[in-house]
């Protein structure tokens, strides 16, 4: 079993983690017919009934063949719809593969030699699909959920397949199932309204998410009265010991605020501005999937309420397509989701998809008009703390070009940290940075 886990550790490590590989767009030359050879393609193998996706980078200059296998350096050769390739340094052993091409699909052999044991390589059949541009102008859809998930799964048929700078419309329920009627449409716990299949999307590349529009599309949501266990001392956990149940709220979406419908004595003029926000935005993680209660590098149930219209989502790309689910409406959220729920709704969303190729990022980012904003997720505020970090210095050094010392005096007089989220197994810390002090940068 330790072999086993140990050389799909090491052949395969899509697996677990997503590459990050910095990768230029291979271009087809002038004298290569469009179609041929050239481009990214996702390998498919079953490796004894786990599924496996590699992405495969081709480039053909005559018989010469050119390119990666999962940012590897292969070298091989093409003859007619014939190819040829060798990955002499893989991970710990190298590998050889051979495939024919009809069209946009390939059909061949991979073999895996473990340089420590040369005597027993591995022999995979697979097949292969040629990822498509987009051949015409950008498109609308209208997509009605039927059916909601409970986990950010890679094994869910999408609902829907779309192109890198597509929009959709579609709506989502609310965290315990029910609709924009009331209606209940699932068992609780933020079910996720898609996945959605982003063609161009491969691991190692980025998924972009702009929210376009969120609208609140009824007229009530649901929250609680107490306060998360992360955000008490003793004593105010024996003031609270009674609380704990629901409080339904009033939505006045034509003036956009919201009340309690049942107003306590000392709340009978209370009422706070509707900022409508998504709590879940997730790409689907390969592996065991995580329930749509909880949060990580894929994004999910992330809480942070600055997730509203107008923001960009950036999430790392782990299977091929992404598989994008959207859910978890809320009319209102204060820092942290304090009370363990927030004021939970149904909502009209309408969302554009775009891709980063080659590039991935480690954690979850966001970008307003205003900032670009570092996420940590983690089992301690401490910890999460630490990831925003490092999420934010990896987004200067590469975008900015920052050296430590400089990405230190930046964060030393720039940086604004927000609790997001304290309700869930993971706590949320975002690092904020205002736009125009970077502008300069550029």
């Amino acid at each position: 079993m330790r072999k086993l886990a140990l050389l799909l550790l090491v052949l395969f490590p899509c697996l677990f983690k997503t590459t990050n590989v910095q990768a230029e767009v291979l271009q087809t030359p002038a004298t290569e017919p469009a179609g041929s050879v050239n481009g990214r393609w996702v390998l498919s193998a079953d490796f004894y009934g786990t599924p496996l996706d590699l992405v495969l980078r081709l480039q053909r200059d005559g018989e010469k063949l050119a390119g990666d296998l999962d940012g590897s350096k292969l070298e091989g050769t093409a003859q007619g719809n014939a190819i040829h390739f060798c990955v002499a340094q893989y991970r710990a052993g190298k590998v050889e593969g051979s495939g024919t091409i009809q069209g946009a699909a390939m059909t061949g052999t991979v073999i895996y030699t473990e340089s420590s044991s040369p005597e027993h390589p591995t022999t995979l059949p697979f097949t292969a699909k040629l990822v498509q541009q987009r051949s015409g102008p950008p498109q609308r859809h209208e997509f009605v959920p039927t059916t909601f998930y409970r986990q950010f799964s890679a094994g869910y048929s999408p609902v829907l397949t779309v192109s890198a700078g597509d929009t959709i419309h579609t709506t989502t329920v609310d965290a315990g199932g029910k609709d924009e009627k009331g209606a209940t449409r699932s068992m609780g716990g933020n079910p996720e309204t898609g996945p959605f299949y982003v063609e161009s999307a491969l691991p190692g590349d980025t998924l972009v998410v702009h929210i376009v529009r969120l609208r609140l599309n009824r007229d009530w949501a649901i929250s609680d009265d107490s306060i998360v266990d992360r955000g008490m001392d003793s004593d105010l956990a024996v003031k609270m010991k009674d609380s704990g149940k629901d409080v339904r709220w009033h939505l006045d979406i034509q003036r956009g605020v919201a009340t309690p419908e049942k107003p306590s004595e000392h709340l009978a003029r209370y009422s706070v501005p509707v900022k409508p926000m998504l709590g879940c935005v997730a790409v689907a993680t390969r592996g065991a999937a995580p329930g749509t209660g909880d949060s990580g590098y894929y994004g999910g149930n992330m809480d942070f309420n600055e997730i509203i219209e107008g923001a960009t989502v950036y999430l790392p790309v782990s299977v091929p397509g992404a598989l994008l689910y959207v859910g978890d409406g809320h009319a209102v959220e204060g820092d942290g989701e304090l009370t363990g729920n927030a004021l939970e709704t149904s909502m009209d969303v309408e969302f554009t998809v775009d891709v980063i190729s080659g590039k991935s990022v480690p954690e979850p980012r966001v970008e307003s008009a205003t900032h670009i904003m570092a996420m940590g997720l983690n089992g301690s505020i401490d910890d999460a703390f630490r990831e925003a970090t490092s999420n934010m210095a990896q987004w200067l050094t590469d975008d900015y070009k920052l050296t430590p010392s400089e990405v230190a005096q930046v964060l030393g007089t720039s940086a604004e940290y927000k609790v997001s989220e304290v309700a869930d197994r993971n706590a949320g810390v975002v690092l904020k940075i205002r736009k125009e002090l970077l502008q300069p940068l550029k």
